[in-house]
């Protein structure tokens, strides 16, 4: 069983090997540190929401929904949601994706977003997939990437 919460401060390491199992998949272009995910999920002034995938007590994924801000590195209109979704890789295609996307949809109609965004390597097919499968449709062209958005 996968439960669901709001990511503490005490998740960051498992939250570092959730990803850092992505890239040794080689489905993630490089591994993080403990200081770069407290930075990128755990910025309360952008923060929505991010949200832990928990089984058997262990982060198994999160997805995170930040509010866009001036000059983000995404390019992203500021006052969109700025999404970013970390499974491990032995439990892709389970439904845990598409768990996470339903709690980030409820915060980003409670932030009042209109607009989400998910700017996606344009050779990650698996993540490409997803962010279809929820409904994301691609908007603008970028170097090396493929931003998508999905209209709440």
């Amino acid at each position: 069983m996968i439960d669901f919460r709001e990511a503490r401060p005490d998740d960051i390491d498992a939250m570092v090997e959730v990803q850092n199992a992505i890239h040794r998949a080689g489905l993630r272009a490089w591994p993080v540190d403990a200081a770069f995910v407290e930075e990128r999920y755990f910025d309360a002034e952008h923060s929505v929401a991010c949200t832990v995938a928990v089984r058997d007590g262990v982060v198994v994924g999160f997805q995170s929904l930040k509010r866009a801000w001036p000059g983000n590195p995404y390019g992203v209109e500021e006052g969109w949601g700025i999404i970013g979704t970390h499974i491990h890789p032995d439990l892709g295609r389970s439904g845990i994706g598409r768990s996470l996307f339903a709690r980030s949809v409820a915060a980003a109609h409670d932030a009042g977003l209109r607009h989400i965004d998910a700017t996606i390597g344009a050779d990650s097919e698996p993540a490409l997939a997803y962010y279809r499968a929820m409904g994301f449709v691609p908007y603008r062209e970028t170097d090396g990437t493929i931003p998508h958005r999905y209209d709440l």
